[in-house]
Formats: C-alpha cells, sequence, structure tokens
C-alpha cells in the first residue's frame, strides 16, 4: 500500500474507530407499560429524565416522553423507535452528532435491542472532548496548509493587524531560542489564520459561507469550542452548532490531508 494511502487509512481508523456510541451512552431508564403515569413522570421529573423506555412483556419495545405522561398506564403512551434516531452501539461519533443534530437524542441499540441513549449533555464527557479536540486540530493543520499553498509568497501579512503579527513574531522567537526550527505561520493563533482565510472566495463557500465576516465568526467560535475543550470547559450548548460543522468537515479534511501526502510522495519521487 502507498504511504499516502496509509496515512490516510491511519487517520480514518483514528477517527472513525477509536471511539464509539458506547463511550458516551447511558443505560436508558425503563418501566414495564403498566406502571402508573403520573409516578413515572414523577420519577423522571426527579432524576432529570425527558425520555424512559417502556416494557412490554420484559422487552424494552418502545419509549415515552416526560411531557406526554398523566394518569393511567405509561405505556398507553408508547412511541416506537424510529430507525433515524437509532444506531449500533458501535457507531461512531459523527453518525452520533448527525443524529443529534436533527433530534436532539440518540438511541443506542445493543444486541439488536435498544439499550442505552445518548443526548447533547453526554457529549461533554471525556472521550467526546477528545475526539472534538482531534478534529479541530486537524482542521487548523488544513488551514495552515492552505495558507502555505495560497500565500506562500508572503501575501497574508497584509491581512492581518500589525498587532497579531507582533504576537506571532514573539511566539517565533521564543521557540528558536528553544531549538525548534518553525516557520512564522506556524505561529499564528487559530482566528489569525480563520482571519488570513477568510479573504478567500472557495475557502468561505467550501464552509458554507459567503461573507467574511460571517467566516471569521464562525472560526472565531471554533476557537473557542478548542479552547473551551482544552481548558475543560462547557461546549453545550453554546458551541453545539460549531461541533456540527466541525464533524461534517471532518471526511474533507482527511481527504486534503490525504492529498496533501500524495502531492509529497510524487515530489520526493520526481519525474
Amino acid at each position: 500500500m502507498a504511504w499516502n494511502q496509509i496515512q490516510t487509512s491511519r487517520l480514518r481508523k483514528l477517527f472513525f474507530e477509536s471511539f464509539s456510541a458506547m463511550d458516551i451512552a447511558q443505560p436508558l431508564v425503563s418501566f414495564d407499560a403498566e406502571t402508573d403515569g403520573e409516578k413515572t413522570r414523577t420519577f423522571m421529573l426527579e432524576n432529570g429524565l425527558a425520555i424512559a423506555g417502556v416494557r412490554l412483556q420484559g422487552l424494552v419495545a418502545g419509549y415515552v416522553r416526560q411531557e406526554d405522561l398523566e394518569s393511567g398506564p405509561c405505556g398507553a403512551h408508547l412511541r416506537s423507535f424510529p430507525a433515524v434516531e437509532t444506531v449500533a452501539d458501535t457507531a461512531n461519533f459523527i453518525d452520533v452528532v448527525k443524529v443529534i443534530a436533527q433530534h436532539e437524542h440518540c438511541f443506542v441499540t445493543i444486541l439488536d435491542q435498544v439499550g442505552a441513549i445518548i443526548t447533547k449533555h453526554d457529549l461533554e464527557k471525556p472521550p467526546m472532548r477528545m475526539f472534538l479536540f482531534g478534529v479541530i486540530t486537524l482542521g487548523e493543520m488544513v488551514m495552515t496548509d492552505i495558507i502555505r499553498q495560497r500565500f506562500g509568497d508572503g501575501s497574508w501579512l497584509q491581512h492581518i493587524s500589525p498587532q497579531r503579527l507582533e504576537k506571532a513574531k514573539q511566539l517565533q522567537e521564543e521557540r528558536l531560542r528553544r531549538g525548534q526550527k518553525v516557520d512564522l505561520i506556524d505561529c499564528l493563533q487559530y482566528g489569525d489564520k480563520g482571519t488570513i482565510l477568510s479573504s478567500l472566495d472557495d475557502f468561505r463557500f467550501s464552509i458554507g459561507l459567503e461573507s467574511r465576516n460571517a467566516a471569521r465568526k464562525a472560526l472565531k467560535e471554533l476557537e473557542s469550542l478548542r479552547n473551551n475543550l482544552a481548558h475543560t470547559q462547557e461546549i453545550i450548548p453554546t458551541g453545539w452548532q460549531r461541533i456540527v460543522v466541525a464533524c461534517s468537515r471532518l471526511e474533507h479534511n482527511l481527504e486534503i490531508i490525504g492529498k496533501k501526502v500524495h502531492d509529497s510522495e510524487q515530489g520526493a519521487a520526481g519525474p
């Protein structure tokens, strides 16, 4: 297998196989269908449950919402598990985020039986935070490479303020003092890279934004999300929209990384 294929394959394995739905899922609390609805609702309120499973003949056959329950058996309000709201226990985090983005929750099947649930709150758990930090870091790598390719003549300098440029130079000097050989581009902050790339029409369109201000705002929000992840700050709900965007861009970013390795390989091989 060619080197670029190996690198891309390893990245895909890292992001799509290292974590699975069960790493952040919680057991789906369930009740027999004959259980009184008001008692079920009280229990759910006391335990912060918006959804609970309903058992028929010992097996979870569907679910109920807290707001639907009233007097009478809770089974009277049973809803079936829609396939579009359900993932397998081995599903990757990208699939989980896609479902939650549409339905606010995600049911998880274990041996073809729904036994767990994932909500937005569960995205605060360490495995998901590790995953998201990696996704955003990969995105920043791609941004850096685009700047090198598109502004290799140094024209990126005109797109950031003198103050931000001075910050980058100070960081470069410090890293050089420590024996690290780095380009000035490598010393730009995430927001600086966003400011530079927002000047490119094709880059803005690729992330679904037309104006520079909208692109800068979106990238600033991603930077904020990255910082909150790094400093164990809350990421839900303020960073939710950016989480969806970052995850939706993962496949594209992996393709760019793979192409970069391929191009480097071709250049090393020569004509």
